[in-house]
């Protein structure tokens, strides 16, 4: 049965690959095998309305092949960056319906009867010059650089109940209410501060019931850390937009915390969570301000499974450039970026608390003599320059 969708509008080799990506966790002790996915799929599109006919068509060769990546690996909850928002939830039901429902490729369909989309700062008019080049308009003065509303959002699908009624989005969190902001207010004129929203595209907390578990979906996507000049203010953001997540799960109640419906603080604790996202954040090669990542990656209550793939490796040795001088083990990367610079990099992540034990991780990227390669390929990407990671937890008391 399909659930509708809320849509909160402000109006190595073939076998080997696919033996892993089968092998969901065992259930096991009273406890639910869970998968858990992020890809950054790139389906975002130029301009607005692009994306909804795109995947109205159920033709479109970009739609089909990540649909197949999903297909393929198999999720049981997933969350898609670089996914226009479209008011209603059109574009995720059309994606549904059209692509992931339909078998592509020889994989077979998957079925989601639950999904959760909102609004995104991307694009959204800031009324500012917020990159100070002396004229207000375009991506730059955006909430989150976008060239309309929503371009780049974000959509979680899942197998399991979304609990709509205890979501929690922090889309109009100030950043300058942040303590120990990072914000270059240099930069930023007073005025400018009052209204600069911390995350680019959104925050989000989307409680989802696998039996009789409650497992939160933290999920975002924060800015690149390129693409400024010497205040640094898309790595300053980056870095708190990661830390939000480090403060709203860490051991104090982070009362500064509020979100879209004015409730403070942070998540209860001894509740059970996984963070989710393209953090473009590398932990240590990249333009990041040093320690962004491992707010994370070093947080107690956080376990990181360290995914891994057989074809990463061997494309940052053939495609050489940065990827030569990177400090940096290419077994965790997850995204093809410029060999000149960046190169490629550990972007994206699937961290779980330490509640959710993992029984197995990976990156969706075959080996060039894989036949399942087509999906990955190289620049122009038959899919998107970033891979799908994966990560399967054992859930207590997660049996239905």
């Amino acid at each position: 049965m399909r659930i509708s969708i809320r849509a909160v509008a402000v109006t190595a080799a073939l076998t080997t690959v696919a033996a892993t990506l089968a092998a969901a966790a065992p259930a096991s002790g009273g406890a639910a095998a869970l998968r858990v996915a992020t890809y950054n799929l790139s389906l975002n599109r130029a301009v607005e309305g692009e994306l909804e006919a795109d995947l109205s068509s159920g033709t479109d060769t970009q739609a089909q092949a990540v649909a197949e990546v999903i297909q393929r690996t198999r999720p049981d909850i997933i969350l898609l960056n670089e996914f226009d928002y479209v008011e209603g939830g059109v574009a995720a039901d059309l994606f549904r319906d059209n692509y992931l429902e339909v078998g592509q490729g020889g994989a077979d369909p998957i079925e989601y009867p639950y999904a959760y989309v909102a609004p995104s700062n991307t694009g959204i008019p800031s009324g500012f010059d917020l990159n100070n080049n002396g004229t207000i308009g375009g991506g730059d003065d955006a909430f989150g650089f976008g060239l309309f509303p929503g371009q780049y959002g974000m959509a979680v699908l899942s197998k399991y109940p979304i609990l709509e009624d205890d979501v929690r989005t922090f889309q109009n969190f100030l950043w300058k209410d942040m303590p120990g902001a990072l914000l270059p207010t240099a930069f930023y004129s007073p005025e400018e501060q009052d209204v600069l929203r911390l995350s680019s595209k959104s925050h989000w907390d989307v409680p989802v019931q696998v039996g009789r578990r409650t497992v939160h979906v933290l999920v975002s996507h924060p800015t690149p850390p390129t693409f400024d000049g010497p205040e640094d203010r898309n790595g300053t953001r980056n870095h708190d937009e990661i830390r939000f997540w480090a403060e709203y799960v860490g051991p104090g109640r982070a009362n500064w915390i509020y979100d879209d419906e004015g409730a403070r603080g942070g998540l209860k604790p001894g509740s059970s969570f996984v963070i989710l996202g393209d953090q473009n954040s590398d932990p240590v090669d990249g333009d990041s301000v040093p320690g962004s990542i491992q707010q994370l990656l070093e947080n107690p209550r956080i376990v990181d499974p360290l995914p891994t793939s057989a074809g990463a490796p061997e494309a940052a040795v053939l495609q050489g450039g940065a990827n030569t001088s990177h400090e940096g083990d290419p077994r965790y990367d997850t995204a093809d970026f410029a060999d000149g610079a960046p190169g490629n990099l550990r972007a994206d992540y699937v961290l779980p608390s330490r509640q959710l034990r993992p029984v197995g991780a990976g990156v969706f990227w075959p080996v060039r003599s894989d036949p399942l390669s087509r999906l990955t390929g190289e620049f122009p990407f038959p899919t998107s320059d970033h891979r799908l990671v994966w990560v399967d937890v054992r859930v207590p008391g997660g049996r239905g």
